[in-house]
């Protein structure tokens, strides 16, 4: 016994693909959809600018770039700047304090 011949299904509607957001949040002023990315093709530069703190990132792009992807190139490269500022710790020292080497030469008795 087998199944019931359907009748010819429908082809499947293409879904609708959602457009990525081109408006994100600031990394310096945190305010939500301040940031906007504008992708200009023929010159093949993008630019990102805070509505709110104005600060700007510009980058080159290619056919495959999107707008979402400007935005982590920004991430990254304030990443990168933050830790070549970041001040240097020094080496990892014991909680005592040094001998000094002047204060053992006036200790001998040689007169």
């Amino acid at each position: 016994m087998g199944k019931r011949k359907k009748s010819s299904r429908k082809p499947a509607a293409p879904r609708a693909k959602d457009p990525l957001d081109s408006t994100f949040t600031c990394l310096f002023c945190h305010h939500d959809k301040s940031v906007t990315v504008r992708i200009d093709r023929k010159e093949g530069v993008a630019s990102l600018a805070c509505k709110i703190c104005d600060q700007r990132y510009q980058s080159k792009v290619n056919h495959l770039t999107e707008a979402v992807d400007i935005y982590s190139e920004w991430i990254d490269a304030a990443e990168s700047a933050q830790k070549d500022d970041a001040p240097r710790r020094p080496a990892a020292s014991s909680s005592r304090p040094q001998p000094t080497r002047a204060a053992s030469a006036y200790d001998s008795d040689d007169d």
